[in-house]
């Protein structure tokens, strides 16, 4: 065989060309990068594997946090195992008794409510066997981690007014028995009064100007006294001319105008510019010192 002329097959000055069929490995504990010849994935160091601890996040029932080398991630145990909602991560930990259990990542960048937890908020209502009314589920992100909070014992209202959103929710709720999907606009009850049932927590996420009286008719009919009432607000969709603390304050007050007491605003820096959450308590009775 002649010399091989073409530059193009030529390999660089200075470089050695493996000969062909030449396929050996590094030896073992060698991490560096194998021939591209040797087909077998080499496990990372240490094992490999979803290595972590579980432990409860704070006051919230049902919510988790899962501490690796890697960092803290908020979780929530997974009621659908093997089923991702919008392609988040999974996270399956063995327990003493050698059975696994599933979690989903809760990524604060796609959920307020998650982004509230983070931040701060001691105070959300929902638990397990808790009943939920979310206005504004979109397509169903943080509904999912409701529906894993609550599990099945509960029972979530999700409710959105966009037909495309609603696709996707009800999708998603194919394959949870807990969620119930409703395709309606929350600013009239009154026309799905007739699936939903008296309710321990209501979340509000519609980016609305008249949102805060949007909360409070949707707690007329189905809220119990005393139940929680959960609003994240976006500055910019109530008034842009205003500063964000002015319109948090001024919702506030049209809060309580609605029977909602507020205990507690959290803003979500850094998952969310211009946001903030108000928790606060419907009805709440009086209590007579004596």
């Amino acid at each position: 065989m002649g010399l091989n002329l073409n530059p193009r097959l030529r390999p660089p000055p200075g470089v050695r060309r493996r000969p062909p069929g030449d396929f050996r490995r590094p030896p073992p504990g060698d991490f560096r990068r194998p021939h591209p010849g040797d087909r077998r994935r080499r496990p990372a160091p240490g094992g490999g594997g979803n290595k972590g601890i579980i432990t409860p996040y704070g006051v919230h029932e049902g919510v988790f946090k899962h501490t690796s080398i890697k960092g803290d991630a908020l979780v929530t145990k997974n009621m659908v195992p093997g089923e991702s909602v919008y392609n988040e991560k999974r996270i399956s930990v063995q327990n003493e008794d050698g059975t696994k259990v599933e979690y989903r990542v809760w990524n604060p960048f796609r959920s307020k409510l998650g982004a509230a937890i983070l931040a701060g908020i001691d105070i959300i209502g929902i638990k397990p066997g808790a009943r939920v009314l979310y206005l504004g589920a979109a397509s169903g992100t943080s509904v999912s981690h409701v529906s894993d909070i609550v599990g099945p014992t509960g029972v979530v209202y999700a409710v959105e007014f966009s037909p495309r959103s609603g696709r996707d929710l009800v999708n998603m709720a194919k394959k949870r028995t807990n969620v119930i999907p409703i395709i309606e606009d929350a600013r009239h009850p009154a026309r799905y009064r007739m699936l939903v049932s008296v309710v321990d927590v209501i979340f509000t996420d519609v980016a609305q100007p008249d949102q805060a009286r949007i909360l409070g008719l949707n707690a007329k009919y189905f809220l119990k006294v005393g139940g929680c009432c959960l609003m994240s607000i976006k500055a910019n969709c109530i008034d842009s001319t205003l500063p964000a603390e002015k319109v948090y304050e001024l919702e506030v007050e049209r809060m309580t105008a609605e029977q909602v007491k507020p205990k507690q605003r959290v803003t979500l820096e850094p998952f969310e510019r211009d946001h903030a959450c108000v928790v606060g308590g419907y009805r709440m009775p009086i209590k007579i010192q004596k």
